[in-house]
């Protein structure tokens, strides 16, 4: 791992729990996020994303590990580390009865950001995600798009070099979802490293140059999202038959490539043929009078990805 690495992490490990039945939220982490980028790290609810964040960003002290994030430790640099970057966290607090001026020039203010800038730093932030309008209103009258947006606002008043994003879209309505896409890569095009948490598959496929999938506290894969599908290779026939008949038609399904995890009620194969190979595993379950009620190809995606590493899959674990 390269020192000058924006954050690097090396065999993190973060316990809960007694000591006499710990709980290892966190495995055995190694981390490099390079400069520049945005990286995703992707998993479900309570895979260890959210709790290697609140290490990397100094809220939590790790178990055992190490970790340096913007150049500086995360336990005996903290206040350097805190200096340097922005956290927007999924469950972050804000005072419903302040502005969302006034949240953003305390912000400031808690910087140390000089007098004269404040107020004109607020208002920039504010124009750029788009709540010049919403300024001056309460933030509890705000909506979930609102209160996110200016969440980011809030964790980019000091320019940060290193930014942290904890699940920013959870909740948020497809319109909204696109916005903060479009201001997070703006801002990485600027020249912020970004590392984003995620549960959704779309999120990461489309902002992220490189991800890393999490599941019980390890990392289970790595790399840019377009060599990990290709490392699945085939591509995933998904079928719904008569309750009754699965084991029939899953037998006749594994002639033609690895079964896959699948949602309850479908039954899933890589085709080791590929597309071709449709027509005859029709013809196959017809023969064994298995009647097909659904049939989708579907190519590659990190959800095959997950299910390849993990043995289940991460859509629907919303």
């Amino acid at each position: 791992m390269s020192s000058r690495s924006p954050i690097v992490a090396s065999q993190l490990v973060r316990h809960f729990g007694s000591s006499d039945n710990p709980v290892r939220a966190v495995d055995g982490v190694d981390l490099e996020v390079r400069e520049g980028e945005i990286f995703g790290f992707l998993g479900p609810n309570g895979a260890g994303k959210s709790t290697t964040v609140r290490m990397l960003t100094t809220l939590l002290r790790p178990t055992s590990g190490t970790a340096s994030v913007a150049g500086f430790d995360i336990v005996r640099e903290a206040d350097k580390v805190r200096r340097n970057i922005g956290v927007a966290l999924q469950d972050a607090a804000i005072d419903p009865l302040m502005t969302g001026n006034e949240l953003l020039e305390l912000q400031a203010v808690l910087y140390g950001i000089a007098p004269s800038s404040v107020k004109p730093r607020a208002g920039e932030l504010l124009e750029r995600v788009g709540l010049t309008a919403a300024a001056d209103r309460r933030v509890g009258t705000y909506s979930g798009g609102m209160r996110r947006r200016l969440d980011l606002a809030l964790s980019l008043i000091h320019e940060p070099t290193v930014l942290f994003l904890d699940e920013p879209t959870t909740g948020l309505d497809p319109m909204s979802r696109v916005t903060l896409w479009e201001e997070v890569r703006r801002l990485n095009k600027e020249g912020t490293t970004v590392l984003l948490t995620t549960q959704y598959l779309e999120e990461a496929d489309q902002l992220a140059d490189r991800v890393a999938i999490i599941d019980g506290g390890k990392i289970v894969r790595e790399g840019a999202p377009r060599d990990l599908k290709a490392q699945v290779g085939a591509p995933t026939l998904l079928i719904t038959v008569d309750h009754g008949l699965e084991a029939t038609a899953s037998r006749v399904l594994a002639e033609f490539g690895d079964m896959r995890p699948t949602a309850e009620g479908t039954l899933g194969v890589g085709l080791a043929a590929g597309a071709r190979a449709v027509t005859d595993v029709v013809r196959r379950l017809d023969e064994e009078g298995i009647v097909v009620h659904h049939l989708e190809l579907n190519e590659p995606s990190l959800d095959d990805v997950f299910a390849e590493a993990t043995g289940h899959r991460l859509e629907g674990e919303k």
